[in-house]
């Protein structure tokens, strides 16, 4: 029995500076040896992000995913051809383990799907035992009576 081909994702992150011709470019070149050597299951465009910290003094890139069944010999393409383009801030191959739920959409409004009912999101209440008060003058409790002592039972 063969195993099923693994699933890898491709993250690029490419200069939003850079002419968008060469950008397209070389979105198309990577998908181009993906569909030559593999099979594409899906390009999300996720568009320009602002950098977590700024690589080469870019503050943002424009992100795409593309997702896909490969070959060692794609990935060695994709390794050896990426790194080379002045326009690719960053990029990283990553084999996805069976089960992996799907990418997110990156462009859906902010909440979409995320809706929480009203029960389950209302905190539930607690009941906290409340020890009396003493009066530290006295010694006494609120209510009158005296309180107990160190080694004496309540």
């Amino acid at each position: 029995m063969t195993l099923p081909a693994p699933t890898y994702d491709l993250v690029l992150m490419l200069d939003p500076q850079a002419e968008e011709t060469t950008r397209a470019q070389i979105v198309a070149g990577a998908r181009k040896a993906i569909e030559a050597q593999g099979e594409l299951l899906r390009h999300d465009e996720w568009g320009d992000r602002a950098l977590a910290y700024p690589i080469d003094h870019k503050s943002s890139a424009e992100y795409h995913l593309l997702q896909f069944h490969a070959t060692p010999e794609l990935l060695d393409t994709l390794n050896r051809t990426l790194p080379i383009a002045d326009e690719v801030v960053r990029f990283r191959v990553v084999k996805l383990a069976p089960g992996t739920p799907d990418a997110p959409d990156m462009l859906a409004p902010a909440g979409a799907g995320r809706r929480i009912e009203a029960e389950t999101a209302a905190e539930p209440e607690v009941e906290l035992e409340v020890e009396p008060e003493v009066e530290p003058a006295t010694g006494e409790l609120a209510t009158g009576e005296p309180a107990a002592t160190v080694g004496e039972p309540a």
